[in-house]
């Protein structure tokens, strides 16, 4: 995928991307429990499928908040789900660390770091169980904040194919997520496509679809 053929898709799909773009800055705007609940839905997502995480987190609803490991284990093998014992841990886990380190306060624990974009990313990467440096900056993303790279497989394919990247490989490390972020970043400004933007046009390109 070459740059006249992101900017061609950007053309075509800018009012589905201002739209959902508008959406995720509303989920921010939500409150607290709508962020955790985009939180959850990245740690269903991770290995997964986006259609998989969002069929999960509306099977789960409030249990999210409420249920115990084991009602939430049910409740997504019920759904079909595939790693439902793994994940309803992540998820019971995830919400004792947001009780812990913020009274399940997000917004304002959000509020606190979001100057620095890094230690924002840090907070969630370290403290949400089954969310590492991708699904964090998805999770950042998908509340609002635009300027992290989400590399899954959809996104360091096109940019490999772009010649972005020099291989097809997913970044094996923090150091790596870094050196191959800033390439993004830098490509996202040679060719004045926003970074998030710009990921859901790659991520759309292999999937036909722009979700999130």
């Amino acid at each position: 995928m070459n740059k006249e053929d992101i900017i061609s898709m950007q053309e075509k799909q800018r009012e589905i991307l201002s739209k959902r773009l508008s959406e995720f800055e509303q989920t921010y705007q939500k409150g607290n429990r709508e962020i955790f609940r985009e939180l959850c839905f990245c740690i269903l997502t991770a290995n997964a499928s986006a259609r998989g995480g969002m069929k999960a987190i509306d099977a789960l609803g409030d249990l999210l908040f409420t249920g115990s490991e084991k009602q939430i284990s049910n409740a997504l093998k019920k759904c079909g789900y595939r790693f439902w014992r793994k994940r309803a841990n992540y998820i019971v886990e995830t919400r004792k660390a947001m009780k812990n380190k913020c009274g399940m306060k997000l917004k304002a624990e959000i509020e606190k770091r979001k100057e620095n974009t890094e230690k924002l990313r840090a907070f969630f990467a370290e403290n949400a169980k089954g969310i590492g440096m991708k699904e964090a900056s998805h999770f950042l993303r998908n509340i609002g904040f635009k300027n992290y790279a989400i590399l899954d497989k959809h996104i360091v394919n096109c940019l490999y194919e772009a010649k972005v990247f020099e291989n097809n490989e997913k970044p094996k490390n923090k150091k790596q997520y870094f050196e191959m972020e800033t390439k993004m970043k830098d490509y996202s400004k040679k060719i004045n496509v926003p970074m998030a933007e710009l990921d859901l046009i790659l991520w759309s390109s292999k999937t036909d679809e722009i979700l999130k």
